[in-house]
């Protein structure tokens, strides 16, 4: 058996992770987790962290939830995976027509209709590209061959996700790739592409999208957003009204609207999907991440009938979807995602989130006074403190400083861990936080920037 250095020198030795320069990883010393309980993690030193970041983004009821032990345990005992190319299983039925029922409840009537699934979020955005531009061409319309989407957007990493990303840092390197999109301004009031303020603007943004779209929605099939909070590009939140817009303009111009709720689904922004804060509708949506409570990969694309309808016909028509995964409707992602669901019904997690929103909201004000504080934002239990060089020119610190990562290791000494974007500290714990633990990672932040900056 492998001592602690032994597995951490294997570690250097034969992975390669994920957004990660590895030569600084090789000369850092690797945490490695060996448990986890409730909101902590447990490293092989036997250590204690508070996960502030829910395993990125993933875990919502927290670890070791004996629910979800229970149900992929008892799944195992019938059978572990089978396809659904030409078969299905009873997990995978059960958890579509529970997920259809999930998104059509606030509505008068129903609205969505299908589930197709796949692995994680960036297949769930594949897909939904790929419907949508299939779509088009199944009911005559063969001009609409791109996408609109944001600046500073990121819908993952596979190539079609990266195309209708917004975030060059990630995505310039695969530029001779990639596929034509347009971009249209981030709702990003703290740094508005603009020049604009908020709420005197009207939601000023939506002008250049509509402008696009005039020009050039006989091209687009698809417009892609990912609903109040562009996550990865920095915690980005959208005014109140922006999201309706977005979806007035996509009826106008006879363009799709595709909701990217990888991230802010299953109850992150105080409501159990983001696009129900604004009563919006889109006509596809992705879902991954808190779906299976962060225990299994597992995603979701879902569509009104519309849209399926299109891809009825005849063999030989070769209407026919061509699109699937291995783990397509994996009933062990299945199994965990409607234990999840259950937890979410039984707990009334969403409705008992509301004083944490607000006690969120009120240590997040108490950090504005730091000096180096720029902005503070958050929708939900999603939520970001970023940090500046000048608070007066909101002159950021440069890439190089890594002030983000140097306020996250300091938090990890404290028994925080969190993983910064740039220069914006990221908060996001599980759903399940205690307020008291909920106050002690904010204090903790606010000792790390102060200790750092």
């Amino acid at each position: 058996m492998k001592t602690k250095q032994d597995l951490k020198a294997s570690d250097k030795q034969f992975i390669w992770h994920p957004f990660t320069q590895m030569q600084d990883w090789e000369r850092s010393a690797p945490i490695i987790i060996s448990e986890g309980k409730g909101c902590f993690l447990r490293d092989l030193d036997g250590k204690w962290y508070l996960d502030g970041v829910s395993s990125l983004w993933v875990n919502v009821h927290g670890h070791r939830k004996k629910e979800i032990d229970r149900a992929i345990k008892a799944q195992v005992n019938k059978i572990s995976h089978s396809t659904l190319l030409g078969l299905s299983n009873e997990p995978a039925i059960l958890l579509a027509e529970r997920l259809v029922k999930l998104l059509n409840a606030p509505l008068p009537a129903p609205h969505y209709a299908r589930v197709f699934y796949s692995d994680n979020g960036s297949t769930a955005v594949e897909v939904a590209l790929k419907m949508a531009f299939q779509y088009w061409r199944h009911t005559g319309v063969e001009t609409k061959n791109s996408f609109l989407c944001l600046n500073n957007a990121y819908h993952g990493d596979t190539l079609g996700a990266v195309s209708v990303g917004g975030i060059d840092m990630f995505h310039k390197a695969f530029g001779p790739l990639l596929f034509r999109t347009f971009r249209a301004p981030s709702p990003f009031c703290y740094r508005c592409e603009l020049q604009r303020h908020h709420p005197e603007c009207g939601c000023a943004c939506l002008g250049p999208m509509e402008e696009i779209l005039k020009s050039h929605h006989q091209e687009i099939a698809g417009l892609i957003i990912e609903p109040l909070v562009q996550a990865a590009g920095g915690m980005i939140m959208s005014p109140p009204g922006y999201l309706k817009g977005v979806r007035e303009l996509c009826t106008k111009y006879d363009v799709l609207m595709i909701a990217d709720e990888v991230a802010t689904g299953f109850g992150r922004t105080g409501r159990m999907f983001a696009c129900e804060h604004e009563d919006v509708l889109p006509d596809i949506v992705c879902l991954s991440k808190g779906l299976t409570g962060g225990y299994l990969p597992l995603a979701a694309t879902m569509t009104t009938d519309r849209i399926y309808s299109a891809f009825l016909g005849e063999f030989r028509d070769l209407k026919t979807f061509f699109h699937g995964h291995s783990f397509t409707g994996n009933p062990l992602g299945c199994a965990a995602a409607l234990a999840c669901l259950e937890i979410f019904e039984k707990e009334r997690v969403v409705e008992r989130l509301q004083p944490k929103v607000l006690l969120l909201k009120k240590l997040l004000g108490e950090m504005n006074g730091l000096a180096h504080v720029g902005d503070t934002r958050s929708r939900g239990l999603m939520a970001a403190v970023e940090l500046v060089l000048d608070k007066g020119t909101r002159e950021p610190y440069s890439w190089e400083d890594r002030i983000g990562w140097k306020v996250a290791l300091k938090a990890r000494e404290k028994g925080l861990l969190i993983r910064p974007l740039g220069n914006i500290i990221v908060i996001m714990p599980p759903l399940s936080i205690t307020k008291k633990d909920l106050a002690r990672l904010m204090s903790v932040i606010k000792e790390s920037i102060e200790e750092v900056t």
